[in-house]
């Protein structure tokens, strides 16, 4: 039995698709106040459902029961944070070293940790939640994989973040011109899909991006090619970002401008090993934007 955390997510339920069509057995533990709708989804497509909470380990024992491999896409960021109460300590520190720990209890074989970029090594709430959880998945003993996703393109470029392709219209991180590998969320599902069986992804961590190394002003070209359209570019430079991240208060707050400074100064990987061992045909961000154009 294969048990999802975080299915009701962009990447975990694109993982739990991909382990039902392949005829695996799949177990996703929810919240009780999950959407409903998203959970009926997962129950469409064969999995099974129980209720747990990362911030109440007692929850975890029938969802972890007969389990062998535990994947986790999980995050308070952004779209559930509640500061206090569903947030970067309860949930992404406490809540999941508190997971580790009771699925080597449980006897869990395999556990698939998603984080981010390795080369993402600034001081904030989030990075260091998320690096203090690898840490304790290592010394687990258990077998572990850590997957380590550049941005994704289906967040970093889109209109919650300030690339606005409707309206033609972008926010920059610095001046736009770093490389970053930017990597679509459906690609991460087929990473940690794949690596439940590739011997490559035992006790490895994997630094995981796209088919290029393109700046943001790349990804700016890219999207007005294909919509026909001349975007408006802002910035919000380097120093603001920073100024930012000094003086917010909110973890929230603070782990995003983080984020957005590490973006302004760049995320290229190399996939090339990788591929070697995972013959996954990367999307582009070509693709990408082509697929949200004819959408619109």
């Amino acid at each position: 039995m294969n048990l999802i955390i975080g299915a009701t997510g962009m990447v975990g339920s694109e993982i739990c698709r991909l382990l039902t069509v392949d005829s695996k057995s799949v177990r996703a533990m929810v919240r009780e106040t999950s959407d409903p709708v998203k959970v009926n989804k997962l129950k469409e497509l064969g999995v099974e459902i129980v209720k747990g909470d990362l911030r109440d380990s007692s929850t975890f024992a029938g969802a972890l029961q007969g389990v062998s491999a535990v994947i986790t896409t999980v995050s308070a960021m952004p779209f559930s944070y509640v500061p206090g109460e569903n947030d970067i300590r309860n949930v992404d520190l406490d809540g999941m070293t508190s997971l580790i720990n009771s699925a080597k209890k449980a006897g869990v074989k395999h556990f698939i940790y998603t984080s981010f970029s390795g080369q993402i090594d600034m001081d904030f709430p989030l990075r260091n939640a998320k690096r203090a959880v690898e840490k304790h998945l290592q010394k687990s003993g258990m077998t572990y994989t850590i997957l380590r996703p550049s941005c994704f393109t289906e967040v970093w470029l889109s209109a919650a973040v300030g690339f606005d392709t409707a309206n033609a219209k972008v926010q920059l991180c610095g001046d736009g011109t770093k490389p970053v590998s930017y990597i679509s969320y459906l690609n991460v599902a087929r990473f940690a899909v794949e690596s439940l069986e590739n011997q490559a992804a035992r006790n490895a961590i994997l630094e995981l991006g796209g088919p290029e190394k393109l700046s943001q002003l790349d990804a700016v070209k890219i999207f007005e090619d294909a919509s026909g359209k001349k975007f408006d570019i802002q910035h919000t430079p380097e120093e603001a970002l920073q100024s930012q991240l000094d003086t917010a208060t909110d973890p929230m707050q603070k782990s995003f401008s983080g984020l957005m400074l590490c973006v302004a100064h760049g995320d290229p990987i190399d996939m090339q090993e990788i591929l070697a061992n995972y013959p996954i045909k990367l999307r582009s961000v070509r693709e990408y934007a082509r697929s949200v154009v004819s959408a619109s």
